[in-house]
């Protein structure tokens, strides 16, 4: 499946995405904002329209970050990352334990206490780029409630297999998941 595409409009815009191979059975449209500024500044906005109200908004480092700074550069308001490895400038951070399908082993992801004070009593608006699992919302809630800040909203551009069902986000569009049947063709 690695020379096929699954093409969709996201915001407006055509886009053609290359199906990728996650294990013997599904491949997924591999998403990847990076590098991609008018779909970036199109989907902060339609994002934008939908979110309710928020002070802060956060994202898992790396791919959802284009994406929380140009909605934030467009809300004008403040936007954190939780990191993905504690940072020598870092005091006191804390740690949520997170796996994502994408990724192949468990990760941490971090917030400073610094971004803690700032997030504590504040409306948060989640942000990624893709919600398949749900793992990396789970872990960013759960930095927000330790921070003492409280989740307004989860959103992202795309809602993949399970996701796309789920009632507590929004997001753009939906991204099919691909599943091998027993002759070997995508379904």
């Amino acid at each position: 499946m690695q020379d096929k595409t699954y093409k969709m409009k996201i915001a407006g815009l055509e886009r053609e995405l290359p199906i990728c191979r996650i294990n013997d059975n599904l491949s997924i449209a591999a998403f990847v904002i990076f590098g991609d500024v008018e779909l970036t500044v199109a989907a902060s906005a339609e994002l934008l329209k939908k979110a309710p109200e928020f002070d802060v908004l956060i994202t898992a480092e790396a791919k959802g970050i284009p994406l929380v700074y140009e909605m934030a550069r467009q809300s004008g308001k403040p936007y954190f990352i939780a990191r993905k490895y504690p940072k020598l400038y870092m005091s006191n951070p804390i740690s949520v334990d997170v796996r994502s399908i994408t990724t192949d082993k468990e990760q941490v992801l971090y917030l400073d206490e610094t971004e803690m004070d700032i997030i504590n009593g504040k409306r948060v608006l989640i942000v990624d780029d893709v919600i398949s699992t749900g793992e990396s919302l789970r872990a960013l809630v759960a930095l927000v409630e330790r921070s003492g800040g409280r989740v307004s909203g989860r959103c992202a551009i795309l809602a993949e297999g399970d996701a796309i069902g789920r009632k507590d986000i929004f997001y753009l569009e939906p991204l099919p998941l691909f599943f091998d049947n027993d002759d070997g063709a995508g379904a």
